[in-house]
């Protein structure tokens, strides 16, 4: 079993920035990958970031490409997600999640689905 806590979230003017991070306990997460969703009010859940394993491989929304980094310190057991140049339109709740499942390789999955685990989000509003 794992838990995820995010932490970096908060309110910002557009073009602002703000660095998110996801801090794992219980176990280790340095094999599995690391994605970010969020969810805005009334809107479905969206992928936003992805990482594998070994922070090698990353895979972005196209919506957020260029403006976010996703990273990672496994000596640290934490994922962060760099946000630049925000858009009132990134406005939402930001949630990090983890898998059971090793991918090798390059591979990084996308969909919720492929996810085991996910903390419970950190509000991030940018203003207009």
């Amino acid at each position: 079993q794992v838990q995820l806590v995010e932490s970096g979230g908060g309110l910002v003017q557009a073009g602002g920035s703000l660095r998110l991070s996801c801090a794992a306990s219980g176990r280790t997460f340095s094999h599995f990958p690391v994605a970010w969703f969020r969810q805005a009010p009334g809107k479905e859940h969206e992928f936003v970031a992805a990482i594998n394993w070994n922070g090698e491989s990353t895979h972005y929304a196209d919506s957020v490409q260029g403006r976010f980094t996703v990273s990672r310190d496994n000596a640290l057991n934490t994922v962060y997600l760099q946000m630049n140049s925000l858009k009132p339109e990134d406005t939402a709740v930001y949630y990090c999640a983890t898998s059971n499942r090793v991918y090798t390789g390059t591979y990084v999955p996308d969909d919720q689905s492929d996810y085991d685990y996910r903390g419970q989000g950190t509000q991030v509003t940018v203003s207009s």
